[in-house]
């Protein structure tokens, strides 16, 4: 039997109350606080970290849409607005293999704000979600923890943006998780300095990599066929031949991958090459070991760079992202689960809360949007079963592997998000549970945000 501790009861203080309270600020998160708030209801955004933004402040992220192309259609709205608004603030600069511009991941944090203050958002930061509040079979706000002890926030509406269905997992809705040895791995980013932009470049001319390159080393990716031949900004050379000269050891076959943007200051950003399998994201244990692990394999990546990448010789170090990124976890078993035959073949629904292109990336397939391709996305995807006034959003949404790997990419987050915070403000307008709400009306209000929803 396992050793336990018996807690004395105790009283929690109430600090704050509030119409729609947002546990998460992640991309998903962060738009389904402001869609709320533009609505006119009161929103409170609950964040452990230091700085909004999540898997783009906090993981390093600077790829929001990697995948745009000329045919590409998105859903505008609030996932738009974070590009748009960072490149206006100089927290953006063109994306190395698309159509998009990539998000600074420190600059970020001030767009991040910035969006948080015009919408009147009661900011929360430094608290961590700990435990829910429920009455009956309802949620009614949360529990947390920071350095003011525990209390207590209460809420006629939460959304769960935690990425791993935090909120709705101890509420008692149904989740699934991913088996460990099945999940995607996890990444530690970070980024260089000292490199020689004009000698790099030059190097990436005379041997460009494209998508069919991913396919190296310990992966076989899949595709459509139509991305194989498309550039990629991707490293693996380097790490074959480290390991062909004994530099890196045999076994971490599993480091390369892709790098951002290269600046004339000698910073190159996003370096997306460190892939952590057997790490889970809700096991804190798990968490410090791959942390602490793919700090070592990111030097020793360093290392095979400046041996082997032009204008990588005086290459440094220049920051890790504040944590480890996750993919992969749990997810609600919604209302409606998203089927892979709905992410690969144009999915339609009538309770649609926006498109996403037909971007799939992860599990060993990648799919790009160059045909003009998408799907819609299903506000019961979003739905947990068994727990009122609770709606999920981001990565945790309700739907099965391949889908999974459409709707965890951070532009589909914030469409997800922005139809949580719609659905949560209309429904407290009307005096319905979520799982009434009138879809004419979310989708009208989210038509007039600037949502393509068909």
């Amino acid at each position: 039997m396992t050793d336990t501790i018996l807690e004395p009861a105790r009283q929690v203080p109430v600090i704050h109350e509030t119409e729609v309270l947002v546990v998460g600020s992640g991309p998903g998160g962060l738009a389904a606080a402001l869609a709320a708030a533009r609505c006119g209801v009161s929103v409170t955004l609950l964040e452990r970290f230091g700085c909004f933004g999540g898997n783009i402040t906090v993981v390093g992220v600077e790829g929001f849409a990697w995948y745009r192309h000329e045919q590409t259609v998105e859903a505008g709205g609030i996932g738009r607005e974070f590009e748009d608004r960072a490149k206006a603030m100089g927290a953006a600069v063109p994306e190395s293999q698309s159509l998009s511009y990539e998000l600074d991941s420190e600059g970020f944090k001030l767009v991040a704000d910035r969006l948080v203050e015009e919408a009147g958002i009661h900011p929360m930061l430094h608290r961590q979600f700990v435990a829910p509040i429920i009455e009956g079979d309802a949620i009614t706000g949360v529990i947390v923890e920071s350095k003011s002890g525990r209390e207590a926030i209460r809420a006629r509406r939460v959304i769960d943006a935690t990425g791993d269905a935090d909120v709705a997992h101890r509420a008692g809705a149904p989740t699934l998780k991913t088996p460990v040895e099945l999940m995607q791995a996890a990444s530690v980013m970070f980024h260089l300095a000292g490199v020689d932009k004009a000698a790099f470049m030059a190097g990436v001319r005379d041997d460009p990599q494209t998508y069919k390159d991913w396919s190296s080393g310990e992966w076989e990716v899949e595709t459509s066929g139509k991305e194989d031949d498309m550039y990629s900004p991707f490293l693996g050379k380097p790490f074959e031949h480290a390991i062909r000269d004994g530099l890196l050891p045999a076994d971490l076959n599993t480091i390369g991958g892709t790098w951002g943007a290269v600046h004339d200051t000698g910073e190159m950003t996003y370096m997306n090459l460190i892939h952590l399998a057997g790490c889970d994201g809700t096991d804190p244990d798990s968490l410090t070991r791959f942390e602490i692990e793919g700090r070592r394999q990111a030097m020793l990546a360093i290392d095979a760079l400046r041996a082997y990448t032009p204008g990588c010789t005086g290459a440094r170090l220049r920051n890790f992202g504040m944590s480890i990124g996750i993919r992969d976890t749990r997810k609600i078993d919604a209302a409606y689960n998203m089927t892979e035959a709905d992410v690969r073949h144009q999915g339609r629904f009538d309770d649609s809360i926006g498109i996403y292109p037909e971007f799939i990336d992860g599990y060993g397939v990648l799919i790009l949007p160059t045909t003009g391709r998408y799907m819609q996305i299903p506000y019961r995807s979003l739905l947990p079963r068994g727990v009122a006034n609770l709606l999920v959003a981001g990565r945790a949404t309700g739907g099965d592997r391949i889908a999974h790997a459409a709707t965890r990419n951070m532009a589909c987050c914030a469409v997800t998000g922005q139809g949580a915070g719609v659905a949560a403000a209309v429904s407290l307008r009307d005096g319905v549970a979520l799982d009434r709400v009138d879809m004419g009306r979310v989708q009208a209000t989210l038509d007039a945000q600037g949502v393509r929803l068909h």
